[in-house]
C-alpha cells in the first residue's frame, strides 16, 4: 500500500521525481569523481615508484661500471706481480725431480 502511495505522489508531483532523479545522478558523478581521483592518485604513486626505480637502476649501472673497472685494475696488479714473482715463473722441465 505504501509503494503505491509513494508512486501516486510521484506521478502527482513531477518535481519529487525531478529531484529524485537528480539526486541519483549527482550520487553517480560523485562515485565516477571519486573512483578518477582514486584511480589519478595510483597513477601517481606508480609514476614516483618508477622514477624511483630508474634511478636505482642508474645507480646500480654507474655502481658496476665503476667495479668492472676497479676488477681490471686490479686484474692488471695481480697479473703484473704474478710475471714478477719467481714463483710463478715458468721453469725448465729439464731441471725438476723425478
Amino acid at each position: 500500500h505504501l509503494s503505491r502511495t509513494l508512486s501516486s505522489k510521484a506521478e502527482r508531483d513531477p518535481s519529487t521525481m525531478m529531484n529524485a532523479d537528480m539526486d541519483a545522478v549527482e550520487a553517480e558523478n560523485q562515485v565516477e569523481l571519486e573512483e578518477k581521483t582514486r584511480l589519478i592518485n595510483q597513477v601517481l604513486e606508480l609514476q614516483h615508484t618508477l622514477e624511483d626505480l630508474s634511478a636505482r637502476v642508474d645507480a646500480v649501472k654507474e655502481e658496476n661500471l665503476k667495479l668492472k673497472s676497479e676488477n681490471q685494475v686490479l686484474g692488471q696488479y695481480i697479473e703484473n706481480l704474478m710475471s714478477a714473482s719467481s714463483v710463478f715463473q715458468t721453469t725448465d722441465t729439464k731441471s725438476k725431480r723425478k
